[in-house]
């Protein structure tokens, strides 16, 4: 699971400002009212309360179930789900933000075991459940993860043993989803078994869990060793891991192969765990995690070839992490399709290159490897924004098919069956 954390990103008030502080003191969380005007005296409620708060000129702390939080007075006046400020019926905001006073302070604050009360100038109270704060505060956010994850190297995943599904459990029975979903938000990588070798299948398969992302390359793409396209991937050439799109500003989400025919030999496909790799250099040599989760890069595709013309530019790091807690969520690495580096200063460039061959010199490294033999009647989904692919040369005729995926729409599909996504 990603739950590293780097120091240097964010620090909290009380990492960069000494521990005293002005405000009103520290108060148990009891059944009591107490008037918004902030006095001059410290204290900390004692160690056997489970809850304590303390106003300040601009903002409330609050510390319950182990966490210490703070809260801005308008972030406070502008997440309150009252009847008149919020619709629970489409989960939607009905107050204009914008109408909120910048200087505003609650004029009285209480808090019984469960539920903080605020009351503002105007008589309005405002009402939040402890639990809620502390699943969307700041602090309690730091603490989380967006996307549990397994991280797997070639033989920590073949110790896990990951189960295929078959396809008719996949298509008709949630059971069958979900546990295929769940395979997939884990592992960045998931299987689907006995699927008719045909591109109308696997399009169906496809759409079972998404809305298939239309692009470039079509709808549902078919293809042999032709070059029909401007891409070595339609080719019989070994291909080095790589993600796919890393030229388009948001780069697709899932890939979809299914090989439908190959009458040759070669042409296993590689998988590996691009966040597996980019932990290690974490451990490593944490400078140079920071260094490539922060330089923009271009990757660039420029196709012409019989009716295709493309020229598409996408800009961002190789490394993309949640600037609150630095969980890595994409990686964007494609050695063909870089562009010219000229994003880059050139005191950074060199130490962007040493950084770079310290995370690709993890990629390669052969226990990281896993190799599939693709067939037909198997299906193989690949999280494009975690998972590398390549492929080793191969011989005779091969068709592939297959297509992206958006990703809000896979995502979507695991959270309606409970799954966290």
């Amino acid at each position: 699971m990603w739950c590293r954390r780097l120091g240097w990103f964010f620090k909290t008030p009380s990492q960069t400002r000494g521990s005293t502080r002005r405000g009103s003191p520290w108060l148990p969380c009891e059944r009591r009212t107490v008037p918004a005007a902030p006095a001059r005296c410290h204290h900390t409620a004692p160690e056997s309360l489970k809850c304590a708060w303390q106003l300040h000129g601009d903002h409330l702390e609050l510390r319950y179930a182990n966490t210490l939080m703070r809260f801005d007075f308008v972030w406070l006046r502008d997440h309150c789900r009252s009847a008149s400020c919020y619709n629970a019926k489409t989960n939607q905001r009905s107050l204009d933000t914008a109408s909120v006073d910048l200087a505003i302070k609650p004029k009285a604050v209480r808090v019984d075991e469960t539920t903080l009360f605020l009351t503002w100038p105007d008589g309005h109270v405002t009402r939040y459940g402890l639990e809620w704060l502390v699943k969307n505060s700041y602090e309690g956010q730091k603490q989380q993860v967006m996307h549990p994850r397994i991280l797997w190297n070639a033989e920590i995943y073949r110790q896990a043993q990951v189960p295929s599904v078959d396809c008719r459990s996949f298509l008709e029975t949630d059971e069958g989803l979900k546990e295929f979903l769940q395979n997939f938000l884990l592992y960045g990588i998931a299987f689907v078994e006995n699927v008719a070798p045909t591109k109308e299948d696997t399009e169906i398969l496809a759409e079972r869990i998404s809305l298939i992302r239309e692009t470039i390359y079509g709808r549902m793409w078919y293809f042999t060793s032709d070059f029909s396209r401007g891409d070595t991937a339609y080719t019989k050439l070994a291909l080095d891991r790589h993600t796919d799109t890393t030229y388009f500003q948001e780069p697709c989400g899932i890939q979809v192969f299914h090989c439908l025919k190959h009458e040759g030999t070669g042409g296993r496909t590689l998988l590996v765990d691009g966040f597996y790799a980019a932990e290690q250099v974490l451990r490593q040599a944490p400078d140079q995690f920071e260094l490539l989760s922060k330089v923009p890069l271009k990757h660039e595709y420029i196709e012409n070839v019989g009716d295709c013309h493309n020229h598409m530019i996408g800009v961002g790091p190789v490394l993309n992490v949640y600037p609150w807690n630095n969980e890595l969520y994409l990686i964007r690495y494609n050695n063909y399709d870089r562009a010219v580096i000229n994003t880059v200063p050139y005191d950074v460039v060199h130490r962007w290159y040493a950084a770079h061959r310290t995370l690709t010199a993890e990629l390669r490294r052969p226990e990281n490897e896993l190799w599939v033999k693709l067939k037909p009647g198997k299906a193989l989904f690949i999280d494009n924004w975690r998972v590398l692919h390549g492929r080793e040369a191969f011989t005779g005729y091969r068709q592939l098919c297959g297509c992206y995926l958006t990703r809000d729409d896979v995502l979507n599909t695991a959270r309606l069956l409970g799954l966290q996504a």
